[in-house]
């Protein structure tokens, strides 16, 4: 017999649910038809819940289904349980350990009703035991797995601080030199990571002065100053690091490089660790990498209405050469894997040669470059060909050997994804010239190119207007000409800075982009290895937007600032 669900509609079997939920994710574009296709045909083998199969493959974040499914039986849904603050005596009768069991978090306790948030809807085995456990009644509200587990460790979790830890482990490394498995230096380092995370830290270096050593923070692409360690405690710090990635804590004389996986508020987290030898001892950086916050859809990645339009169309070919370009940090990684999970499909064979594999995505063959045992792009591009492949990403054109490779691939009926160090999308042309490729080749090989930076975000919780400064005025009707016709007065707008944004007025980051399509004049132009000046004239007057100007129509939106623009290009 079905299982049945209660909804707003009366009745519903497992199977309708399922079926309604999938259409229900493919009209609000969180998930593709393809995708659905994908996970419709795991159910039918292995008889799972489709929105479990969705979040197991990745398509989908377990907010969504949470929130789709709350409103099936009226239950209020919480996105987000930042600013909630449950009521001390809730939290008092639901022991610690029952919380992380049932994923559970204790709201409030009123009129002998106890409020609690719950992933599930539809458990009822976690309320009844919470009835028997309390005394009380249950009543329920919905939140995802990730939020609640966030919740558990700020409100149940020990508040100690960094000064405390920094003295127990302290006094742990003068009784043992290198304490590297006791409890005080273990506490410290998760200390450091967990705060990293809390603040949204891409990456945490631990560095060694004269008679310190610094931590810092880099958050939206900026270093900040977090704290100092005491010099003695240096060398058990790095080797603990260094035991987390199963580096060798005896060689101190050569980088080290190594990954350890990190759990924290319910998320699976890669830590990505490098060492480096210097004067002072050893420096190290943590990289983070959190599944949770990969974007997964093309168009959340923060591209405008046009370029993104261009950068669709060019992923609708079937054959030919993409290439996503700009510096080291500017999101090219994360753009081509919200590519490959935009083309994910059961009708395609999807394989990648990467340094190195950052995430692991689903349905998608994964390789990682082996200088040392002889496997480089070149030689895993040319093994992939013998893959029957449809869709190809390599992780960056480095030499002439892997561009020969990439375009003969491009030119037998494979669309093949690459990166490029250049600082602007019409500059690809030149460099791959300069590595020796014929101009026709080229030309009949590349389909198109994106170029991309990442800009900070105005902090939405501090964010004010003001009116712009007349040099501010000049400065963008200048750089944008005949494109906008601003008024004598308008408003610009900016971050105010508060204790959310560390009172930077920045959040978060999103692209400014120029894309354009290898189209009949501009085939034309390669071949005849025609100037950049040129070439940029036949775009512009094909309604070509450049990285600065999709720059300046950000900050006039409000979107960043005109000083970050600036900064940034």
């Amino acid at each position: 017999m079905a299982e049945v669900i209660p909804s707003e509609e009366g009745v519903l079997t497992k199977e309708k649910a399922g079926k309604r939920l999938g259409d229900i994710l493919v009209e609000k574009a969180l998930i593709t038809p393809e995708q659905l296709k994908i996970a419709l045909e795991i159910q039918k083998t292995t008889g799972k819940l489709l929105g479990e199969i969705l979040v197991d493959l990745g398509f989908v974040e377990q907010t969504a289904i949470s929130s789709l499914l709350s409103k099936d039986i009226g239950v209020q849904f919480l996105s987000s349980l930042e600013n909630v603050i449950p009521d001390p005596e809730a939290l008092s009768i639901v022991p610690h350990e029952v919380a992380l069991k049932h994923k559970v978090v204790p709201l409030n306790l009123e009129n002998g009703i106890l409020t609690v948030v719950v992933s599930d809807p539809f458990d009822i085995f976690t309320v009844d035991t919470l009835r028997k456990l309390t005394g009380k009644a249950i009543n329920t509200v919905v939140a995802s797995e990730t939020e609640i587990a966030k919740a558990i460790d700020l409100w149940y979790a020990e508040r100690e601080t960094f000064d405390s830890l920094v003295k127990q482990a302290l006094a742990s490394v003068r009784v043992t030199e290198v304490a590297v498995e006791e409890p005080p230096l273990i506490k410290l380092v998760n200390h450091i990571i967990v705060n990293g995370i809390k603040k949204r830290a891409t990456d945490i270096h631990i560095e060694p002065e004269k008679n310190a050593v610094v931590i810092r923070y880099r958050i939206d692409g900026i270093l900040y100053v977090w704290n100092l360690l005491p010099k003695e405690l240096q060398k058990s710090i790095i080797s603990r690091i260094k035991v987390m990635a199963s580096l060798d804590i005896s060689e101190s004389r050569l980088p080290q490089d190594g990954r350890a996986p990190f759990f924290f508020a319910g998320r699976n987290m890669d830590l990505r660790i490098s060492t480096y030898p210097t004067a002072d001892g050893e420096n190290v950086v943590l990289r983070i990498l959190d599944k949770t916050q990969l974007i997964r859809h093309i168009d959340g990645l923060g591209f405008s209405k046009t370029q993104l339009e261009v950068f669709k169309h060019l992923l609708q070919y079937h054959y030919g050469m993409l290439l996503v370009t700009g510096p080291t940090g500017s999101g090219k990684t994360t753009t081509l894997y919200a590519a490959l999970l935009n083309l994910n499909s059961t009708d395609v064979n999807i394989m990648t040669v990467e340094d190195p594999i950052e995430y692991e995505l689903p349905f998608i063959r994964q390789s990682q470059i082996n200088i040392k045992a002889g496997f480089s792009f070149a030689r895993g591009l040319r093994a992939i060909l013998r893959q029957d492949p449809d869709i190809i990403l390599v992780g960056e054109i480095r030499d002439k050997e892997t561009l020969e490779v990439a375009v003969h691939a491009a030119l037998t009926g494979h669309l093949v994804l690459s990166t490029l160090h250049t600082n602007y999308a019409i500059a690809a042309i030149s460099r791959l010239l300069y590595m020796g490729i014929s101009p026709y080749i080229l030309a009949s090989s590349l389909i198109g190119v994106v170029s991309q930076r990442l800009v900070r975000k105005i902090c939405p919780y501090c964010k004010c207007s003001y009116r712009a400064s007349v040099k501010e005025r000049e400065f963008i009707q200048t750089h944008l000409g005949n494109k906008i016709n601003l008024a004598q007065e308008f408003i610009l707008f900016k971050g105010k800075g508060c204790e959310r944004c560390s009172h930077t007025g920045y959040f978060g980051r999103t692209v400014i982009s120029e894309v354009f399509e290898v189209n009949e004049e501009i085939f034309d132009a390669i071949t005849r290895q025609a100037h950049e000046e040129e070439i940029k004239k036949i775009l512009e007057k094909q309604g070509f937007i450049s990285m600065f100007e999709d720059g300046l129509y950000k900050a006039l939106e409000g979107v960043t600032t005109l000083n970050e623009v600036l900064r940034v290009i």
